[in-house]
């Protein structure tokens, strides 16, 4: 599987705290069927402030000792981005890390606020897309205005968002409400791939096996191939691996 959505680079947001967290997190990736992984750790004003320096340094490190330590585990790195108007600035500046590409455009993992959909967020989204830049809403089931109203997804998917629904959102890791919330999104066609979003091995495991049981119970196999196989791999096939 190939799990675009992790918080496994060691000491810069709220994953791992150092590097022998991070190893043990991807010794229980590859453990459940993870191949390929990219690291997307928070980008939050005043939260985590990381720039590509700053995660480009910690992946180097952790591929470093991902090596040594013999583990198979293939990494690529961009950001999980919370949602702001400097996104514009920092685009001018080069200084977005993305996921990899789909359909021409350069993908970035957005992070909308788990309390409310933002006003003007479909105005940065029309400007994401007018410069090529294609938006996946990372973790929608978990947002409260979605959970109370999930109608409201569609007028970010009339903007032109993707969509990525957590792995243990369907194993009942979060409420009940978000799994219920999941299996709505899933039921409408409206989740276009998993990911785990994993941030610890017990906390936050990575729960990319048993949703892909649990997705296939619901829409099949070939489906549940596509989620979290298919369309990971076509976003990220170009991105360099180590």
């Amino acid at each position: 599987m190939i799990d675009l959505h992790s918080h496994i680079l060691p000491g810069i947001d709220d994953g791992a705290p150092d590097l022998e967290a991070s190893l043990a997190m991807a010794e229980q990736s590859v453990a459940v069927g993870v191949s390929h992984m990219v690291c997307t750790p928070h980008i939050h004003q005043s939260y985590f402030d990381n720039n590509l320096d700053s995660i480009s340094h910690a992946y180097q490190s952790l591929v470093e000792h991902l090596a040594l330590a013999g583990c198979s585990l293939k990494l690529s790195f961009a950001a999980e981005i919370r949602i702001t108007p400097d996104i514009m600035l920092w685009h001018k500046q080069k200084q977005i890390p993305f996921i990899g590409r789909w359909q021409n455009k350069d993908v970035m993992l957005l992070e909308l606020p788990h309390s409310h959909i933002p006003p003007g967020t479909d105005n940065l989204l029309r400007w994401l897309l007018k410069h090529d830049i294609q938006p996946v809403i990372a973790h929608p089931e978990r947002n409260r205005d979605i959970i109370a109203n999930p109608d409201k997804i569609y007028a970010l998917k009339r903007a032109g968002c993707l969509f990525q629904a957590t792995a243990g959102a369907f194993t009942g890791r979060f409420s009940e409400k978000v799994k219920q919330t999941a299996g709505l999104l899933l039921a409408r066609d409206l989740v276009t791939y998993v990911a785990s979003d994993t941030h610890s091995v017990n906390r936050r495991p990575n729960d990319m096996a048993q949703a892909f049981i649990e997705v296939a119970a619901l829409k099949g196999n070939d489906y549940a191939e596509r989620l979290f196989k298919t369309t990971p791999w076509l976003i990220s096939q170009d991105n360099v691996w180590q």
